[in-house]
Protein backbone atom coordinates (compact mmCIF):
# COMPACT_ATOMS: atom_id res chain seq x y z
CA UNK A 1 0.00 0.00 0.00
CA UNK A 2 2.81 2.41 0.91
CA UNK A 3 4.66 1.76 -2.33
CA UNK A 4 1.46 2.26 -4.33
CA UNK A 5 0.73 5.60 -2.66
CA UNK A 6 4.33 6.70 -3.23
CA UNK A 7 4.03 5.70 -6.90
CA UNK A 8 0.83 7.74 -7.39
CA UNK A 9 2.29 10.84 -5.72
CA UNK A 10 5.53 10.47 -7.67
CA UNK A 11 3.48 10.16 -10.84
CA UNK A 12 1.75 13.48 -10.07
CA UNK A 13 5.09 15.23 -9.56
CA UNK A 14 6.60 13.70 -12.69
CA UNK A 15 3.55 14.57 -14.78
CA UNK A 16 3.89 18.25 -13.83
CA UNK A 17 7.54 18.27 -14.95
CA UNK A 18 6.73 16.27 -18.09
CA UNK A 19 4.04 18.75 -19.15
CA UNK A 20 6.54 21.58 -18.77
CA UNK A 21 9.14 19.59 -20.75
CA UNK A 22 11.69 19.62 -17.94
CA UNK A 23 14.52 17.09 -17.38
CA UNK A 24 12.70 15.35 -14.51
CA UNK A 25 10.09 13.16 -16.21
CA UNK A 26 7.60 10.50 -15.23
CA UNK A 27 10.06 7.61 -15.00
CA UNK A 28 12.64 9.50 -12.96
CA UNK A 29 10.08 10.82 -10.51
CA UNK A 30 8.48 7.40 -10.10
CA UNK A 31 11.82 5.70 -9.43
CA UNK A 32 12.83 8.32 -6.85
CA UNK A 33 9.53 8.19 -4.96
CA UNK A 34 9.15 4.39 -4.99
CA UNK A 35 12.75 3.59 -4.06
CA UNK A 36 12.82 6.27 -1.34
CA UNK A 37 9.65 4.76 0.10
CA UNK A 38 11.08 1.23 -0.16
CA UNK A 39 14.33 2.16 1.59
CA UNK A 40 12.40 3.91 4.35
CA UNK A 41 10.23 0.82 4.89
CA UNK A 42 13.31 -1.41 4.98
CA UNK A 43 15.07 0.95 7.39
CA UNK A 44 12.13 1.07 9.81
CA UNK A 45 11.19 -2.61 9.64
CA UNK A 46 14.76 -3.91 9.94
CA UNK A 47 15.27 -1.90 13.13
CA UNK A 48 12.64 -4.00 14.89
CA UNK A 49 12.78 -7.30 12.99
CA UNK A 50 16.27 -8.78 13.01
CA UNK A 51 17.67 -10.15 16.30
CA UNK A 52 21.35 -10.43 17.15
CA UNK A 53 22.74 -13.58 15.49
CA UNK A 54 24.74 -14.66 18.56
CA UNK A 55 22.39 -13.98 21.47
CA UNK A 56 19.03 -13.87 19.75
CA UNK A 57 18.26 -10.65 21.59
CA UNK A 58 16.43 -7.99 19.57
CA UNK A 59 18.75 -5.01 19.02
CA UNK A 60 16.94 -1.82 18.11
CA UNK A 61 18.98 0.47 15.87
CA UNK A 62 18.08 3.85 14.38
CA UNK A 63 14.90 3.16 12.34
CA UNK A 64 15.54 6.04 9.95
CA UNK A 65 19.21 5.47 9.23
CA UNK A 66 18.69 4.60 5.56
CA UNK A 67 16.15 7.40 5.11
CA UNK A 68 18.70 9.92 6.32
CA UNK A 69 21.10 8.82 3.59
CA UNK A 70 18.43 9.27 0.92
CA UNK A 71 18.24 13.00 1.59
CA UNK A 72 21.95 13.49 0.94
CA UNK A 73 22.29 10.86 -1.79
CA UNK A 74 19.53 12.26 -3.98
CA UNK A 75 21.49 15.51 -4.17
CA UNK A 76 23.68 13.93 -6.86
CA UNK A 77 20.64 13.55 -9.10
CA UNK A 78 19.64 17.15 -8.46
CA UNK A 79 23.10 18.41 -9.38
CA UNK A 80 22.86 16.62 -12.71
CA UNK A 81 19.91 18.71 -13.94
CA UNK A 82 21.36 22.12 -13.03
CA UNK A 83 22.67 23.70 -16.21
CA UNK A 84 24.59 26.89 -16.85
CA UNK A 85 23.64 28.82 -19.96
CA UNK A 86 25.71 31.79 -20.98
CA UNK A 87 27.63 33.87 -18.47
CA UNK A 88 25.22 34.08 -15.55
CA UNK A 89 22.12 32.17 -16.62
CA UNK A 90 21.41 29.06 -14.57
CA UNK A 91 18.49 26.74 -15.18
CA UNK A 92 17.24 23.57 -13.56
CA UNK A 93 17.19 24.71 -9.93
CA UNK A 94 13.45 24.14 -9.61
CA UNK A 95 13.73 20.67 -11.12
CA UNK A 96 16.62 19.84 -8.77
CA UNK A 97 14.51 20.96 -5.81
CA UNK A 98 11.58 18.84 -7.02
CA UNK A 99 13.87 15.79 -7.24
CA UNK A 100 14.70 16.37 -3.59
CA UNK A 101 10.98 16.85 -2.89
CA UNK A 102 10.03 13.59 -4.63
CA UNK A 103 12.48 11.75 -2.38
CA UNK A 104 10.96 13.49 0.64
CA UNK A 105 7.47 12.42 -0.40
CA UNK A 106 8.63 8.82 -0.70
CA UNK A 107 10.22 8.95 2.76
CA UNK A 108 7.05 10.42 4.29
CA UNK A 109 4.87 7.69 2.77
CA UNK A 110 7.32 4.99 3.79
CA UNK A 111 7.23 6.26 7.37
CA UNK A 112 3.42 6.16 7.35
CA UNK A 113 2.65 9.88 7.06
CA UNK A 114 0.11 9.55 4.25
CA UNK A 115 -1.92 12.73 4.73
CA UNK A 116 1.21 14.81 5.21
CA UNK A 117 2.66 13.42 1.97
CA UNK A 118 -0.53 14.10 -0.01
CA UNK A 119 -0.80 17.61 1.39
CA UNK A 120 2.89 18.14 0.62
CA UNK A 121 2.36 17.25 -3.05
CA UNK A 122 -0.60 19.64 -3.25
CA UNK A 123 1.46 22.47 -1.76
CA UNK A 124 4.31 21.59 -4.12
CA UNK A 125 2.09 21.89 -7.18
CA UNK A 126 0.55 25.13 -5.92
CA UNK A 127 4.00 26.58 -5.26
CA UNK A 128 5.35 25.66 -8.69
CA UNK A 129 2.29 26.29 -10.87
CA UNK A 130 -0.16 28.76 -9.30
CA UNK A 131 1.88 31.10 -7.09
CA UNK A 132 4.33 32.24 -9.82
CA UNK A 133 1.37 32.96 -12.14
CA UNK A 134 -0.42 35.16 -9.61
CA UNK A 135 2.80 36.92 -8.62
CA UNK A 136 3.47 37.84 -12.27
CA UNK A 137 -0.11 39.03 -12.64
CA UNK A 138 -0.92 40.72 -9.32
CA UNK A 139 2.34 40.89 -7.36
CA UNK A 140 4.62 43.87 -6.72
CA UNK A 141 5.63 45.82 -9.80
CA UNK A 142 9.26 44.73 -9.47
CA UNK A 143 8.23 41.07 -9.62
CA UNK A 144 5.86 41.49 -12.56
CA UNK A 145 8.70 41.25 -15.04
CA UNK A 146 10.33 38.50 -17.07
CA UNK A 147 13.99 38.16 -17.96
CA UNK A 148 15.18 37.90 -21.55
CA UNK A 149 18.53 38.02 -23.28
CA UNK A 150 18.72 39.97 -26.54
CA UNK A 151 21.37 39.24 -29.18
CA UNK A 152 21.11 42.14 -31.61
CA UNK A 153 23.35 42.78 -34.61
CA UNK A 154 23.53 46.41 -35.73
CA UNK A 155 25.05 47.69 -38.97
CA UNK A 156 26.39 51.01 -37.72
CA UNK A 157 27.82 52.21 -34.43
CA UNK A 158 24.97 54.71 -34.23
CA UNK A 159 22.63 51.74 -34.00
CA UNK A 160 24.04 50.86 -30.56
CA UNK A 161 22.77 54.13 -29.09
CA UNK A 162 19.45 53.70 -30.91
CA UNK A 163 18.96 50.27 -29.30
CA UNK A 164 19.75 51.55 -25.80
CA UNK A 165 17.38 54.48 -26.28
CA UNK A 166 14.57 52.19 -27.45
CA UNK A 167 15.05 49.86 -24.46
CA UNK A 168 14.55 52.81 -22.12
CA UNK A 169 11.48 53.98 -24.03
CA UNK A 170 9.95 50.51 -23.76
CA UNK A 171 10.46 50.51 -19.95
CA UNK A 172 12.95 47.63 -20.10
CA UNK A 173 15.40 47.32 -17.20
CA UNK A 174 18.91 46.53 -18.45
CA UNK A 175 20.58 44.01 -16.10
CA UNK A 176 23.73 43.29 -18.09
CA UNK A 177 25.14 44.30 -21.46
CA UNK A 178 28.05 43.44 -23.72
CA UNK A 179 29.18 44.87 -27.06
CA UNK A 180 31.34 42.91 -29.50
CA UNK A 181 32.77 43.80 -32.91
CA UNK A 182 31.93 41.30 -35.64
CA UNK A 183 34.16 40.15 -38.49
CA UNK A 184 32.20 42.19 -40.98
CA UNK A 185 33.10 45.85 -41.13
CA UNK A 186 30.73 48.18 -39.21
CA UNK A 187 28.84 45.19 -37.74
CA UNK A 188 28.42 45.04 -33.96
CA UNK A 189 26.85 42.44 -31.68
CA UNK A 190 24.91 43.53 -28.59
CA UNK A 191 24.13 41.00 -25.89
CA UNK A 192 21.75 42.59 -23.40
CA UNK A 193 20.02 40.95 -20.45
CA UNK A 194 16.80 42.83 -19.63
CA UNK A 195 13.71 42.60 -17.47
CA UNK A 196 10.52 43.37 -19.39
CA UNK A 197 6.94 43.93 -18.18
CA UNK A 198 5.04 40.65 -18.02
CA UNK A 199 2.16 42.02 -20.10
CA UNK A 200 4.36 42.30 -23.20
CA UNK A 201 4.30 39.23 -25.42
CA UNK A 202 7.33 37.86 -27.24
CA UNK A 203 6.11 38.91 -30.74
CA UNK A 204 5.56 42.49 -29.49
CA UNK A 205 9.08 42.61 -28.04
CA UNK A 206 10.58 41.17 -31.22
CA UNK A 207 8.71 43.63 -33.43
CA UNK A 208 9.86 46.58 -31.29
CA UNK A 209 13.50 45.52 -31.60
CA UNK A 210 13.28 44.91 -35.38
CA UNK A 211 11.88 48.40 -35.96
CA UNK A 212 14.97 50.08 -34.51
CA UNK A 213 17.11 51.82 -37.12
CA UNK A 214 20.36 50.05 -38.14
CA UNK A 215 19.24 46.74 -36.57
CA UNK A 216 20.16 43.81 -38.84
CA UNK A 217 19.11 40.70 -36.88
CA UNK A 218 17.41 40.07 -33.55
CA UNK A 219 17.56 36.94 -31.36
CA UNK A 220 15.61 36.75 -28.10
CA UNK A 221 16.46 34.08 -25.50
CA UNK A 222 14.25 33.58 -22.46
Amino acid sequence: MKLSIAAVLGLVIGLERELRQKPLGLKTSLVISIVSCLLTIVSIESAYTFPDSRTGVMIQMDPLRLAAQIVSGVGFLGAGVILRRGNEQISGLTTAAIIWGAAGIGIAVGAGFYMEAIFGVLLLLISVELIPYYILKYGPKRLRRREFTFRIRVLEQAGIEAVITELGRQRYIVMQSRIKDMDKESMHLLEIKVRVPSDQTLPVIYDAMKRIEHVHTVEIIG
